[in-house]
């Protein structure tokens, strides 16, 4: 879907996310695509209590709410729906003629609608009388209308009118109001659309269920100086006989499809155009004078989809598709059947003002929604209990994609730090969910909108697709994609299908990773008889804190690969661990070499080595004979270990000084996360500034060897590399850092020497962190003058980075006023939360203080989980995590229910990790820099 800011984008949704960099909801600095669908929530009860390992309670998880689907005994085979907005009074009106199957006889039809008035409902058998609905009763906790009837509708076909009237909301759901400025200054509004997962009844009334396919015909009366666009091409637009100022604009027929992809924009845009080599019409549509900045979407559009057509071996079977991006947008993009909507950010690419991240967000996402044009839209799953797949499918062929159409990004590396690490951080919680989740109401769908969907999903679509190989992958997908086309499938089918193709037991392995929560550590020890190695391997669940005790303890069906330092990238030997431990073979290996489990980091574990067998390793960091996925790999794993409190934190900081030498942007990524998250804890000890000073002594001799300017032949990785370098060396205080960086913004601010779109984020961060009042204002002069969204969002991620307690205050003030889109208040208030201890504590005091504003401004949707895990996930006392859960509990959040539970676990777990490790880090910080006796 939708990429969670990612994927209906990708979002920031783990711990060592959020704490470096909070931007990642709208595009992460690594840049993962997540994305999250959304939907306003109903209310839920609450019940059963919440336990964490340290035996805490950290709250109450919600309570399954009764839910009945809807009736069978009447479907749509066609929908005839007329739309005509008012985009003065923010109201619409809408005429449904829908071709209707009867299938038992019935008085009454029951179908969603939700904030809509139905104003006359009739129904006219084929060939018979009409008959006129005597009655509508709302059922609005369910989303639900029932049409009575004075006599039984008979079966067979038949045609169901209803007239009705909504309301052009300014929610960011169903069909909404989405507010612009126009080229000449004015304030204008656009409508449009996001139906998923359940909005599309508030648009107009429907069965509003995946599995309830129709076709569509669909005609729009808009102003006639307005764009109009839907699923389909324009196939008819005339003068509207009411009204000379507007146009009736039809559209052809659609294929069948679930209401959820239905989709319609009424605005002013302009377009750029091409045609993929297979003769599909692309369009990207962006603002009016802004054309420019849909070209490089466009080249990926048109790459990408002749690219999936040979991959799946089905060809796109539309005649156009539009990506078109949307002023208020809540998530990242959406993947409505030729009809794709986007963030302005996750589309716009400007030639000289956009960075190399901003490009490889935009690569992602839109190979992320046009895989789904296929897988989803094509074949769609049966429920949203099967939501992950749709979502862990695209979000890991959306890296295939990017990898073909742009090899120089090591894209699969970076797929490493931006979703693998981050879904096992967010999978060893005891708040964490299976990959599949039993989905009753739809209120329940917004809490499977997350990592554990998108991320893990596409992880262990990952794994399979190395256990199967391509080949064999390739034959089980063209098997799925032709047998549930126009369809709708379970995860089962799938599994089906590529046991099939492959003759290896799919469903046994797979279920193992997605019916049952969270994955194992594999523990590994050694010993050399002549030239073979004995490897002894045993599996347990890994948990965040510590060694899983449980009685019961969960098997995976684990596919494990082994290398050796003879050949790295090559492995040497697979096996399928199918029971808790085995013992392991390897001939041929002499004692010197060094033996790696999981080469390529694709299977879905940690490791936990034998001190012999790191020590062999190690080596491998410091002379880079290790791949760098698998330095990444490993220094990953360690850093968990430590949190987990199975090896001690000291270990991993001498670790990370093997890394002088590392020359690879994703390794640097993930490492700089991973002492973002350690800094954060640390604030709250008094000997922060000495792990400032370890960061500064880490990553001194990568900045001065990649320096300020890029050199000739440098390539996109380098330049987000030097990116990442120096806003670390700058908010860690370097000195020659911070006096270039105020050098450079000056002349930016003068005019004198605009800086490169690559170095405006570390140079802002560098100068608001150790700024003034002057300082701050100078960033809203420059949010306010400009004219790339990109770069506003740029500004707002790090404007939380300023540490005076009272322009602290005049931030979060500033993510609620009219100067910041409602999407990206978010971001603000979460850029403060993760720069200092200071901002932690006045953004959820602030949080506190705003809830309701807050609450409603984006009605319990995905955007209030992402809210309250940047705000509150860096706490590290265990007093806070009862203020949380207590304050949560007076102001219920379903669609936050699980992130509040996840929440409160890690900052028990943070605590604990303090309370285990601290004296031990401030004795390694002092004595590192103690003289030589």
């Amino acid at each position: 879907m939708l990429l969670l800011l990612g994927r209906t984008v990708p979002l920031s949704f783990v711990h060592r996310v959020t704490t470096c960099c909070p931007s990642s909801l709208s595009r992460p600095v690594f840049v993962s695509c997540v994305l999250i669908k959304l939907r306003a929530t109903t209310s839920v009860s609450y019940s059963t209590v919440f336990v964490s390992a340290a035996g805490q309670n950290t709250g109450t998880m919600p309570e399954r709410r009764p839910f009945v689907r809807l009736p069978t005994d009447v479907y749509p085979v066609n929908y005839g729906l007329c739309l005509k907005p008012d985009l003065i009074d923010f109201t619409f009106e809408g005429k449904l003629e829908a071709l209707v199957e009867v299938t038992q006889a019935t008085n009454q039809i029951v179908m969603n609608c939700a904030d809509i008035d139905i104003i006359t409902a009739s129904f006219a058998p084929q060939g018979g009388e009409e008959i006129n609905a005597t009655g509508f009763n709302y059922q609005n906790e369910d989303e639900k209308v029932t049409l009575s009837f004075p006599s039984a509708l008979q079966k067979g076909s038949g045609t169901l009118k209803i007239d009705f009237v909504g309301e052009l909301n300014d929610k960011m759901k169903g069909f909404y109001r989405s507010k612009y400025t126009a080229p000449a200054g004015e304030v204008r509004y656009a409508a449009v659309t996001q139906f998923e997962a359940t909005d599309a009844r508030r648009a107009f009334p429907c069965w509003d269920e995946p599995a309830i396919k129709a076709t569509f015909d669909i005609t729009l009366i808009v102003p006639k100086d307005r764009v109009a666009l839907s699923n389909m091409n324009v196939i008819d637009r005339k003068p509207y006989p009411e009204d000379e100022n507007l146009v009736e604009v039809k559209f052809a027929t659609t294929p069948i499809m679930s209401t959820y992809l239905v989709a319609f924009v009424i605005g002013e845009y302009d377009y750029v155009e091409s045609q993929s080599s297979d003769g599909v019409t692309v369009r990207v549509y962006t603002p009016v004078g802004k054309a420019e900045q849909g070209k490089f979407a466009l080249e990926v559009a048109t790459k990408t989809l002749p690219f999936y057509k040979e991959y799946f071996s089905v060809p796109y079977p539309l005649p156009k598709i539009d990506l078109i991006a949307i002023a208020d947008f809540a998530a990242g993009a959406m993947e409505n059947w030729g009809l794709v909507t986007y963030r302005e950010t996750a589309l716009l690419i400007d030639p000289k003002n956009s960075c190399s991240s901003s490009r490889q967000w935009v690569a992602l996402v839109v190979g992320h929604e046009l895989a789904h044009q296929w897988f989803g839209n094509l074949v769609t799953m049966e429920w949203w209990t099967h939501l992950w797949l749709n979502e862990g499918f695209a979000s890991w062929i959306e890296y295939l994609c990017v990898d073909h159409c742009f090899p120089e990004y090591d894209i699969w590396t970076q797929f490493v730090s931006a979703d693998y690490t981050r879904a096992l951080d967010l999978d060893a919680l005891d708040s964490s969910h299976p990959i599949e989740v039993n989905v009753g109401h739809p209120s329940e769908v917004d809490e499977i909108f997350d990592a554990i969907s998108y991320s893990k999903g596409a992880s262990v679509i990952r794994m399979l697709h190395n256990y199967i190989g391509d080949e064999d992958f390739r034959k089980g997908m063209n098997a799925y994609l032709l047998k549930f086309q126009h369809k709708n499938a379970s995860t089962e089918d799938l599994w089906d299908c590529l046991e099939q193709a492959s003759g290896k037991p799919i469903a046994a392995v797979m279920g193992s990773w997605t019916k049952q929560m969270g994955f194992p550590i594999i523990v590994v020890d050694q010993e050399q008889q002549g030239d073979e190695r004995i490897l002894k391997i045993s599996q347990k669940k890994f948990c965040a804190s510590g060694p899983h005790n449980g009685e019961e303890c969960p098997n995976w069906m684990v596919p494990i690969s082994i290398c050796t330092s003879e050949d790295p990238k090559c492995t040497k030997l697979k096996v399928l661990l199918d029971r808790p431990e085995t013992t392991i073979t390897l001939s041929g290996v002499n004692p010197e070499q060094w033996v790696k489990i999981n080469p390529g980091t694709v299977g879905f574990y940690r490791i936990q080595y034998s001190s012999s067998m790191l020590e062999s390793l190690l080596p491998g960091i410091r002379d880079l004979s290790l791949q760098p996925v698998d330095r990444l790999g490993l220094q990953n794993d360690l850093f968990s270990l430590s949190r987990a409190g199975m090896i001690s934190t000291v270990e991993v900081l001498k670790l990370m000084e093997a890394f002088v030498n590392e020359p690879n942007y994703t390794v640097w990524s993930d490492l700089s996360c991973n002492l973002g998250v350690l800094s954060s804890l640390l604030s709250h000890t008094d000997f922060h500034e000495e792990i400032q000073e370890f960061i500064r002594d880490l990553f001194t001799p990568i900045g001065l060897e990649l320096g300020w300017d890029s050199k000739p032949g440098e390539g996109h990785l380098d330049a987000l590399l030097r990116g990442l370098v120096l806003g670390k060396l700058g908010k860690a205080g370097h000195k020659p850092t911070l006096e270039e960086a105020r050098r450079r913004f000056r002349d930016h601010v003068e005019g004198k020497q605009v800086l490169p779109a690559d170095l405006r984020s570390p140079v802002y961060l560098t100068v608001l962190k150790h700024g003034d009042s002057a300082t701050l204002d100078t960033m809203l002069k420059l949010h306010k003058q400009a004219d790339m969204q990109e770069e506003r969002n740029r500004i707002e991620r790090v404007l939380g980075a300023i540490s005076a307690p009272d322009l602290i205050q005049k931030v979060l003030n500033f993510a609620l006023s009219e100067e910041v889109r409602p999407q990206d208040t978010v971001s603000v208030i979460g850029g403060v939360a993760g720069s200092s201890k200071q901002g932690r504590k006045a953004a959820w005091k602030f949080v506190k203080d705003n809830w309701e504003e807050l609450y409603s401004r984006y009605q319990g949707g995905f955007l209030i989980s992402r809210l309250v895990k940047l705000t509150v996930d860096g706490f590290a006392i265990d007093k806070m995590a009862a203020e949380v859960k207590s304050f949560f509990e007076s102001h219920p959040a379903p669609s936050a229910e699980r992130t509040v539970q996840q929440c409160c676990e890690n900052i028990l777990l943070n605590a604990a990790w303090l309370k285990r490790d601290a004296d031990d880090i401030h004795q390694y910080l002092l004595q590192r820099k103690a003289p030589p006796v």
